[in-house]
């Protein structure tokens, strides 16, 4: 008899579940139910009169390969772009300063580039140098925040002028509550294996360089691309599978997932669907509504979630001063502004952008603050504007621009994050045999880690129905 998945969710974990559940058995029955009307989360490509503008994330992380190795399975690998690579920097002290060469997410691997960094005041370097002798640091519980871990590694100014910047704005977390074993386990890894942050980043280096030298005319960027944007790659993710016959249905809210002895009960208005096995994707905001009176997910209950907003600026290149030859900044907390970051879209991917124009994405949202609730389109625009203007020169008005506002979309791993998914995820399996929840909730909110979790989840999934 046929076997029946339903998948709550067509973002990106929910599209790529569904491909690894036909993959591994064409014969299940596969029905997505989405609640709006389009595919893709939070991803959203916007192509129009030459311009290819990413209203959500913008790119993905290369040598997280699985996307990469989705894409090429259905049918896009000669659509996949590498960025130009180019500096990037850091606005700290009112100043756009260089980030120093050969820094892997701040941490120095080269003395050289670190010692002549004016970002950093040699007492700073010094205390970053007693890296090298001090002993690992101790854990309580099994976790630490990446604040408390890099303070006591590398120091104050190093972490506040350096490694905030790079890691705080990846999670749109307060860096002294997030998680290190949630984000970044691999640098308390090579802390316990070297001795010290920088010797285990050096050899992570240079393991880097080695695997370059295996592909010596590979591009050198880190993050990738689709010549049609990420929506493409959305696009033909959902084509596929629908050519495998998995059915989509879009604008259906789940009203509740109800469990019986042997199946599920998946309630949208009046009608009842049943299934063999479910596989939740969706924001924790979205499945306490069927899961809250769980008193297992009440840690989703007072996890907090970040408010952001894209902020996308297109400028006849007239009307636009930047000197710097880049791909852009992010903003030490320490800085006076509201914006957190800042691409230089047109730099760092020329093909997104008509010729003799520039394209700058803005990043507007912290931790705590409600910015992007408390104004419209047109004062978010302009505080973008006023805080740009410490970087660069404007002579007119943009062209156009477009604030795409992401309320609550940053879920925050508080130290100890790590644990309490674990707990959860054993307990569903417990209790809810033939269920899965996963998604950017649990671990990791880049792309590739998406797919990843969809398809462990599938994995689960099989084994039991």
């Amino acid at each position: 008899m046929t076997k029946k998945v339903a998948i709550i969710g067509a973002g990106i974990t929910g599209l790529a579940s569904a491909y690894y559940l036909k993959q591994q058995d064409p014969s299940i029955d596969v029905t997505i139910y989405e609640s709006s009307n389009r595919p893709g989360g939070k991803i959203q490509s916007y192509r129009q009169d030459g311009y290819m503008i990413e209203l959500g994330p913008e790119s993905y992380l290369g040598r997280k390969t699985i996307m990469t190795d989705l894409a090429k399975d259905i049918g896009l690998e000669q659509d996949i772009i590498t960025n130009t690579t180019g500096q990037s920097y850091i606005f700290a002290k009112n100043k756009l300063y260089p980030i120093p060469g050969g820094s892997i997410m701040g941490i120095p691997t080269d003395i050289k580039p670190f010692l002549t960094t004016k970002l950093i005041s040699p007492l700073g370097k010094l205390r970053a140098g007693l890296d090298l002798i001090k002993k690992p640091v101790e854990m309580h519980n099994g976790d630490i925040s990446v604040g408390q871990f890099f303070r006591a590694r590398l120091g104050d100014e190093v972490l506040e002028h350096l490694i905030e910047p790079l890691m705080g704005g990846i999670y749109g977390t307060n860096i002294d509550n997030l998680s290190l074993m949630s984000t970044f386990p691999n640098f308390k890894d090579k802390e316990q294996t070297f001795g010290s942050l920088i010797k285990g980043m050096k050899y992570e280096k240079q393991q880097r360089i080695k695997q370059r030298q295996l592909y010596p005319g590979a591009p050198k960027g880190q993050f990738k691309q689709f010549r049609h944007g990420l929506s493409s790659f959305i696009e033909a993710l959902e084509q596929n599978i629908k050519h495998k016959n998995v059915n989509i249905k879009y604008q259906t809210a789940v009203d509740d997932i109800i469990s019986t002895q042997q199946h599920y009960d998946i309630v949208c208005g009046d009608n009842t669907e049943q299934y063999d096995g479910v596989l939740v994707t969706t924001p924790h905001q979205v499945f306490l509504q069927w899961f809250g009176h769980d008193p297992a997910f009440d840690y989703f209950k007072t996890m907090d979630s970040t408010s952001v907003a894209t902020v996308v600026l297109a400028f006849d290149e007239q009307n636009i001063e930047n000197t710097y030859d880049g791909t852009g900044f992010v903003i030490a907390r320490t800085s006076d502004t509201d914006i957190t970051a800042c691409t230089w879209t047109s730099k760092k991917w020329p093909f997104t952008t008509p010729e003799g124009k520039v394209l700058i994405r803005a990043y507007i949202g912290k931790p705590g603050d409600t910015v992007v609730e408390d104004h419209s389109d047109e004062e978010i625009v302009s505080i973008v504007r006023r805080d740009l203007s410490k970087m660069m020169t404007f002579k007119g008005d943009p062209d156009f621009t477009i604030v795409n506002r992401l309320p609550k979309s940053m879920p925050q791993y508080h130290v100890g994050h790590i644990q309490q998914i674990r707990q959860i995820q054993q307990h569903i399996r417990n209790t809810y045999p033939r269920l899965r929840v996963t998604g950017a909730s649990f671990e990791a909110v880049g792309l590739p880690d998406c797919i990843k979790q969809g398809k462990e989840a599938v994995e689960e999934l099989l084994q039991e129905i």
